[in-house]
């Protein structure tokens, strides 16, 4: 039987560092999909106090002005978190839209000590592997 990993046909990347999140929109860090044919955003959440905590996607051609990223370009969608039911979690979407340069950014409201989260960037289907 032949064994199959991953390993050296992906790569991730961070866009939000894994930290406690409080009121506000916090942009991640953009990251350039060049030389891979696909992505995913992976957003972990860890232990969750308050407040409502929403993921999104926002890509780009220049790495400096974003755009939200249309449904039609995501395969799946990110659900708000506003309870310890969403504490401890991970969820994920494909990125299908063509720009270059893709990041995670999470809307926070009503939070005063907030919720732990962090967000990746897995590139995948790379031009040239093995990637590590």
């Amino acid at each position: 039987m032949t064994v199959r990993n991953l390993y050296r046909n992906t790569k991730p990347m961070p866009s939000l560092a894994p930290v406690a999140r409080v009121t506000g929109t916090l942009n991640g860090t953009g990251v350039d999909l060049r030389g891979y044919d696909s992505a995913s955003i992976i957003v972990s959440f860890g232990a969750y106090t308050d407040g409502t905590h929403m993921p999104s996607v926002e890509h780009s051609t220049d790495n400096a002005t974003f755009t939200a990223v249309s449904e039609s370009d995501l395969d799946g969608s990110f659900a708000v978190v506003s309870s310890a039911a969403g504490a401890n979690t991970v969820q994920s979407v494909g990125y299908l839209g063509a720009h270059r340069y893709v990041r995670v950014v999470m809307t926070v409201a009503g939070a005063t000590t907030g919720a732990l989260s962090a967000a990746q960037v897995l590139m995948g289907h790379p031009r040239m592997a093995p990637v590590v």
